[in-house]
């Protein structure tokens, strides 16, 4: 199996540098790796017979592994038998040729029909350029028949064992390009087989034989023995502030500050953008953090930051409101560290700095532009908001009624479309910001309110499309003002760290008062944890699709299901629960780092399906449980490490040990569900249940590598506990390389996952992990010689 993981690993690197087609050829369809998967069968099938697995009744077991060999087969099958290619056609154009690429080359297969494209579809996100869905009209012509068909993402046309899937479309939207696969031998076996490693996976949890259910039952034994001594050093939460913008400046903020109980009616205004209606509050917010990196500037919240920029541009272009990327940036340009302000990027006769070395960045293609080239694109996007904002570009305020896309606009575009009301929406905005200004001197803010809730009273009467949902609104504004995750974050670092003192205490000396205080935290966590449950609903009500569609709402997922581990196991252990939920806070920390983007964003169009929610949902929630193993290998390591002998401590290690299998084996049943839950996403989707795509092989390599863990102990010359709980720990980097690493390092079709990660966050995790290793080391030697010293002692008492 370790081979196995390192051939994918190396074939990943292999697809960078060369191409998906040369690592198939070169590795994944190579006959030296179809072999040694044909060995972990008949290394599979002789094991069941050494062992005896059917008289055993081992039946959990028996109908995973087969489940997997079923599996096997039925892609085999796939690759041997099925065909897979594309249909392109033109509107008003009839076909019956299918193009099929292969590392031999291309050729074109006949069809038993003929397709005919009457009418190809794009529907965009209101007022945005982003795809919401595509569809593909078709006149089928078959066995002397003619039927009108249709084909969209995550809608299959089955003709004849060929099933098409909406795949992509030409630039000028008059073309649709087909994907086509005819695997209908292929698919039953592997959909069989899905369903016996589900039914299998269940059993292991339920059957009294299995090894779950025999780690369960033997946690009993170990959990009658009392005392566990633990020293852990936390390090909870940096408080991060803003850097001070300058007396000057910060003295012209203070003497010109908006109202903030009329900011937060201006954050209610909707607007569009990004395809989405929602309060300008979610909209300053969201510009706030990718100018500024921070959620406040000078003392101001969001609204006050943009109500003010937008009233008053001259103090503000003045204002040091743009992050630097780096001190590199900052020197070249002769700007200062940190932050700069708009003015800053121009010299004095208006031109922009930053435009020659821009020009020549863009003239080289994306895949050769370096980390610091990449930095000054980004920085050049701050800059060209804060233009677009100074010249009222954005936010778009006012909905067209004759708009066939539904189309807002902002203030300063051309608005004389609007006919009839072109007055109010010419003036409306300017005369609103011109009554702020006054307001901002004479601290009367009745006409700016007055003037408000008159575009609030327009943009009604001019939804005819119905976009702005009034129940929406106001849930969204009372999910940013809540910020309930910040709130969880704290309250997990709190509860956690409090639990595990008193697991500590109660080991020196056990009181009553000690037991109640943990019942008490351990209610407050499950308290906070429902409340962590309904911020992940509320969201998911706003956005109108799951909460975990992207980076920021996948981290805030895998906190939940972390500690949702932790209640699970923390019954057993209240260890394991405090660990769960200090890291279930640790893991909220990270989500709220500046390049996380917490923004509601639209989905794009392969992204709505029910298979692929379900399949994120799954998977995700076994990195939870790989996090809790990950903790609780380490915490046997520093046990291992500062005790030197005692029967109460071992048996301490050994139920921790046990729990820790569990969490693994839930992982990985979860993990290896999920991973087969994307395939059958991929398969509906667009006709192919693997691509071999850089985040697929690692999600199966970390399927590989915790399959590895969990089965050493069948290895007896191996298997020790310091070894297991070592392994349970590095495995985890699998996961971290599966979540973040793979959107850094590689590309691939999961790019709609990215994140702007930061390279040090890299570098601490290596850090970690290094000194994991030296905590290895230590914890090994510390055990080598406490299995001598038993041994001596066992031999002083045999002479």
């Amino acid at each position: 199996m370790l081979v196995y993981a390192l051939g994918l690993a190396a074939a990943t690197l292999v697809e960078k540098q060369m191409g998906t087609e040369a690592a198939k050829m070169l590795i994944y369809y190579s006959p030296l790796f179809l072999f040694l998967q044909l060995l972990l069968v008949v290394n599979f099938l002789l094991l069941l017979s050494r062992y005896h697995y059917l008289k055993r009744k081992k039946w959990a077991l028996m109908v995973i592994h087969g489940a997997l060999i079923v599996i096997m087969a039925g892609a085999l099958t796939t690759h041997l038998f099925g065909k897979e290619g594309q249909v392109h056609i033109r509107e008003g154009e009839i076909s019956d040729e299918m193009v099929i690429h292969s590392s031999r080359g291309t050729r074109v297969e006949k069809l038993p029909f003929h397709l005919e494209l009457t009418d190809f579809r794009l529907r965009r996100y209101p007022g945005s350029q982003s795809p919401s869905s595509f569809e593909s009209l078709l006149r089928v012509h078959i066995d002397g028949e003619v039927r009108e068909m249709e084909v969209c993402m995550n809608n299959v046309l089955d003709l004849k064992g060929y099933r098409f899937f909406q795949a992509s479309y030409d630039p000028d939207e008059q073309g649709t390009i087909l994907s086509v696969n005819r695997d209908p031998v292929g698919r039953v076996i592997t959909y069989g087989g899905y369903l016996l490693l589900v039914t299998g996976l269940i059993m292991m949890f339920l059957m009294r034989r299995s090894r779950f259910r025999t780690l369960l039952n033997g946690l009993h034994k170990y959990r009658q023995e009392a005392g566990l001594m633990v020293v852990l050093l936390l390090a909870p939460i940096s408080a991060f502030s803003n850097p001070a913008a300058g007396d000057l400046t910060v003295a012209a903020l203070q003497q010109h500050t908006v109202s903030a109980a009329h900011a937060a009616r201006f954050g209610t205004l909707p607007v569009q953008f990004r395809g989405r209606i929602m309060p300008m509050n979610s909209f300053s917010s969201g510009i706030l953090r990718k100018l500024h990196q921070e959620t406040s500037i000078g003392g101001l919240n969001e609204d006050q930051f943009l109500l003010g920029l937008l009233a008053m541009p001259q103090l503000w272009m003045e204002v040091p409101l743009i992050a630097l990327p780096n001190r590199q940036i900052s020197s070249q340009y002769r700007l200062p560290e940190g932050y700069a302000a708009y003015s800053q990027f121009f010299d004095q006769g208006g031109g922009y700095r930053l435009l020659p070395q821009l020009q020549q960045i863009y003239h080289r293609p994306a895949a050769e532009r370096t980390a610091a080239e990449k930095e000054l694109i980004k920085l050049d996007e701050r800059v060209n908001i804060v233009y677009q904002l100074l010249h009222h570009s954005m936010p778009a305020i006012f909905p067209h009624v004759a708009d066939p896309d539904h189309t807002w606009f902002a203030p300063g575009e051309d608005l004389a479309i609007f006919a009839d009301d072109s007055l109010f929406v010419t003036h409306s905005f300017d005369h609103y910001l011109a009554a702020v200004r006054h307001s901002v001197q004479s601290g009367d803010w009745s006409e700016p309110d007055r003037l408000l809730q008159g575009m609030k009273t327009w943009q009604i009467q001019h939804d005819t499309a119905s976009l702005i949902r009034p129940d929406k609104m106001q849930a969204e504004i009372r999910y940013n003002r809540m910020h309930l995750f910040s709130h969880i974050r704290v309250s997990y670092f709190l509860l956690g760290g409090l639990l595990l003192l008193i697991a500590f205490l109660r080991l020196i000396h056990e009181r009553k008062w000690m037991r109640d205080i943990a019942v008490f935290l351990i209610a407050a966590i499950a308290v906070v944890f429902l409340f962590h449950l309904y911020g992940m609903g509320l969201r998911g009500y706003i956005a109108g699709h799951a909460p975990w569609s992207n980076s920021y709402e996948t981290m805030v997922y895998i906190a939940w299901v972390t500690v949702m581990a932790g209640l699970i196991f923390g019954r057993k252990n209240h260890l394991t629960l405090a660990l769960a939920t200090l890291f279930g806070g640790v893991i909220l920390f990270v989500s709220g780092l500046n390049w996380m983007d917490p923004q509601i964003n639209t989905l794009v169009p392969v992204l709505k399906s029910p298979w692929l929610m379900l399949h994120v949902a799954v998977i995700v929630a076994a990195y939870g449980f790989f996090g809790i193993s990950f903790l609780l290998g380490i915490v046997n390591l520093l046990l291992m490490s500062f005790h030197t002998a005692g029967e109460r401590l071992s048996c301490r290690i050994k139920e921790l040990g046990i729990i820790n299998n569990l969490s693994l084996l839930s992982g990985l049943a979860l993990m290896t569900i999920g991973t087969f839950l994307g395939a059958v996403w991929a398969n509906e989707s667009w006709g192919r249940y693997w691509g071999w795509d850089p985040k697929e092989t690692w999600a199966l390599i970390t399927v590989v590598v915790y399959s590895f863990v969990t089965h050493l102990h069948l290895v007896r010359r191996w298997y020790s506990d310091w070894l297991f709980n070592l392994l349970s720990v590095l495995a985890f980097s699998a996961v971290l390389m599966t979540f973040l690493g793979v959107n850094y390092f590689l590309s691939g079709m999961h790019s709609y996952g990215q994140t702007d990660t930061d390279a040090s966050l890299f570098v601490c995790i290596a850090a970690a992990f290094a000194a994991i290793g030296i905590l290895g080391v230590v914890s090994y030697r510390r055990a080598e010689s406490r299995e001598t010293c038993l041994c001596g002692e066992a031999d002083g008492g045999a002479g």
